[in-house]
């Protein structure tokens, strides 16, 4: 029986063919040029130049392979998708890629793409991308997007409105979204900016991944989830998915109520979100992230921070901001959801330094990360904070070894009672529930009972 012979047409100037990843060096140079012309393109290993599939051996360290070549060879940084396509009985990888950031360079050296030839680019084209790339009327959030006025989520812009009104940081009184955007400068013409649309449109410009993981490596997750949305929208819930998650120890000042701490400080978690998202590499589309472990909890931002300054310059010294997105933060200072002068840093670190929680901040190539350290990791500390609030000295540990022994005593004990017990809220009883192998529940509801595994 006669193989079929398949066919993927010609190279243009945003497809390109690799016979194999023999020639990865090349596939990089080639997407650096159609980035630069075409802004985004097609790659394919396993195709001949003219089209015919020729397929190769391909396993997962063929991808890493082609993945690391494209990080750590082609600037800025994309984030391509990589996979494997079949043709009859032979397989490609195709790679798919866009980028908004020209000029981007393959091995340091700037390329353009004309026909299907990939040229070194003159010096005053490159200067002229890099002019436009640093001016805020060519940047990314500056364009205009596919979203019109009518794409809008109504209750995120009327949130948003009420709240900058209340602080007093927008005066004007229609209430029109089309009248509000144009106002704000987030439309040209009855069409959303991206930045517009990043705000208030419920789509897939923003990501966020929350996940939860049973110890302090990403080796066993509890939970994971993904949200697409507006910046506000999305914000909300990752802080409620922190404000879930964390332990709260319960102290009495005398009076007829309870006061909870919890263990991180919750404006300090909100303002790093806030953050994450105000000033992440958003045509990068990669998302924001929130990883909760046992012992600290992170949130991580896509886009490196800027070179030559610190965290810690933001924190100790009085600077100018360095606004990546500065149509997104403007709109979020005038809510208040965000302040200017670069002032970020410094609220999460004070906020941090007077509950007595350790918090520290770190990036790559890729992005910037703030980890807030947990005291259920290892206990409430006996420490005094730094406002002289004297922490509990309960672990974690401590709360499942009294969760066993009223197993023992009641195998039907009730999660509520548990709680009062114990003296912590519910949602922590069920965190450290979730975290306890040797514990399971038989049955459903009033009529199930506890199990102590082993026991």
């Amino acid at each position: 029986m006669e193989e079929k012979v398949f066919s993927l047409g010609e190279e243009t100037e945003q497809i390109e063919f690799k016979k194999s990843t023999g020639e990865l060096k090349e596939a990089v140079i080639s997407m650096a040029a159609i980035l630069n012309k075409h802004q985004s393109g097609k790659l394919y290993f396993g195709v001949k130049n003219n089209g015919t599939v020729v397929g190769q051996e391909i396993n997962d360290t063929t991808l890493r392979t082609i993945s690391q070549a494209i990080g750590n060879h082609l600037r800025p940084t994309v984030y391509p998708d990589i996979k494997k396509q079949r043709y009859g009985d032979r397989t490609v990888v195709l790679v798919e890629f866009s980028g908004t950031r020209q000029p981007y360079l393959a091995y340091n050296i700037p390329r353009i793409r004309v026909a299907d030839e990939d040229l070194v680019m003159e010096q005053p084209m490159y200067e002229e991308m890099l002019r436009k790339r640093d001016s805020v009327s060519y940047s990314w959030e500056s364009q205009k997007s596919k979203y019109g006025i009518a794409d809008i989520d109504q209750n995120v812009f009327k949130s948003y409105l009420k709240k900058a009104r209340k602080v007093g940081r927008i005066s004007f009184d229609n209430e029109e979204p089309a009248e509000v955007m144009t106002k704000l400068g987030l439309s040209d013409d009855g069409q959303l900016l991206n930045a517009g649309a990043a705000l208030f449109v419920d789509c897939g410009i923003n990501e966020l991944q929350m996940a939860k993981f049973a110890s302090d490596e990403r080796l066993t997750f509890t939970d994971i989830r993904r949200f697409t949305g507006s910046i506000l929208d999305l914000a909300d819930k990752a802080v409620q998915y922190i404000i879930d998650a964390m332990d709260w120890r319960v102290e009495f000042d005398g009076s007829l109520e309870r006061k909870e701490i919890p263990e991180v400080p919750v404006d300090a978690a909100r303002e790093a979100v806030i953050n994450a998202f105000a000033h992440r590499l958003i045509e990068s589309g990669q998302s924001v992230e929130v990883a909760i472990y046992r012992s600290f909890m992170e949130i991580y931002s896509p886009g490196r921070f800027p070179d030559g300054v610190t965290p810690e310059m933001f924190i100790r010294e009085i600077r100018k901001p360095i606004r990546r997105n500065p149509l997104i933060t403007r709109t979020l200072y005038y809510s208040k959801d965000m302040e200017s002068f670069a002032t970020g840093l410094k609220r999460i670190q004070d906020a941090c330094d007077e509950a007595g929680c350790k918090v520290e901040y770190y990036g790559d190539e890729y992005g910037f990360t703030v980890r807030f350290y947990r005291h259920c990791g290892e206990g409430w500390g006996a420490d005094e904070g730094a406002n002289g609030t004297q922490y509990g000295t309960q672990s974690n540990l401590s709360y499942e070894k009294q969760i066993l022994n009223l197993v023992r005593k009641n195998n039907k004990v009730t999660r509520k009672q548990m709680a009062k017990t114990l003296s912590v809220s519910l949602r922590t009883v069920q965190r450290i529930l979730n975290s306890m192998d040797n514990l399971i529940y038989i049955g459903s509801g009033k009529g199930g009972h506890w199990e102590i595994r082993g026991h």
